[in-house]
């Protein structure tokens, strides 16, 4: 206690603001890495920075101690390598006038967003158009983004029915959504290796379900064969829906105030068929 009184006595206007500005770069790098599976890494390393202090701190370890101090240059190198993608997009945004404002965030109208996805999905589905629609969520999405050809544009149904008519150049591959806008389309999806040699399911069904294998994305596939609209999250997919499922799945997903019964109106959205053998494999 003496020890923290001791340094609030040695707290000035100057200390503060040194202590704001680390914090404020601090928080800059994160909003950097929170949009993109560069964050994933980032936490693996701080786990790994933490076990390490411990075990020095409390166990004399003078060798392992040694290694860690070593160590210490190599690893100044290596994260600007290892986050070159994220550090030039970054410095990129700060190059713009615009999208500084977006970095605080803005409320996102996701019902909007929900009804233009369901209703592009049910006209696709009749019209035997085959589409991937990939909804962002917490983990970054930018690496596969950048695969495709970037629009920024709000989401209408009228956007998605565009891209995916087979005559358009966009139409193959995925459309990303990043909150109220489609980030990009044409996006290559990394295909599942769980179902690498299935052949119970098509291309789009493994890329569908392979993006939500390594992330906790969200997937719509309509089949172009047969038409069904199936929803696809952590590797899972629920098959045969209609436009009102639909909606009430992905209502599920992206109202905050229902997240705590994800899972039972997940299950009430499912056909008969399928919540039975849900029920059953439980």
């Amino acid at each position: 206690m003496s020890q923290v009184t001791w340094l609030l006595q040695r707290l000035n206007w100057l200390s503060a603001l040194d202590i704001l500005l680390v914090a404020a770069i601090f928080y800059a790098l994160l909003q950097v890495l929170r949009r993109t599976q560069a964050i994933l890494v980032l936490r693996g390393l701080i786990f790994l920075a933490i076990m390490a202090v411990l075990l020095v701190s409390v166990l004399p370890l003078p060798a392992f101690t040694w290694l860690i101090r070593s160590s210490l240059p190599a690893l100044l190198v290596a994260v600007p390598v290892i986050f070159q993608p994220e550090l030039r997009r970054a410095l990129e945004r700060l190059g713009r006038a615009g999208p500084v404002a977006s970095w605080f965030g803005r409320e996102v109208a996701m019902n909007m967003v929900v009804e233009e996805v369901a209703a592009a999905c049910v006209r696709l589905s009749e019209s035997r158009h085959g589409a991937l629609i990939v909804f962002e969520r917490s983990t970054g999405l930018q690496d596969i983004i950048d695969t495709g050809v970037p629009l920024d544009a709000l989401v209408s149904q009228e956007l998605l029915l565009t891209i995916f008519y087979p005559s358009t150049p966009l139409h193959d591959q995925a459309v990303v959504i990043r909150g109220d806008r489609v980030a990009a389309a044409a996006c290559v999806l990394p295909l599942s290796e769980r179902l690498a040699t299935s052949r119970v399911v098509g291309t789009r069904h493994k890329a569908g379900i392979g993006v939500t294998e390594r992330s906790d994305a969200v997937c719509i596939i309509v089949s172009e064969e047969t038409g069904i609209i199936s929803v696809a999250h952590n590797g899972r997919m629920i098959r045969r829906l209609d436009g009102e499922r639909l909606r009430s799945i992905l209502n599920a997903f992206f109202e905050p105030s229902v997240q705590p019964g994800l899972g039972a109106r997940i299950r009430e959205a499912l056909p008969r068929g399928e919540r039975s053998k849900k029920s059953k494999a439980a």
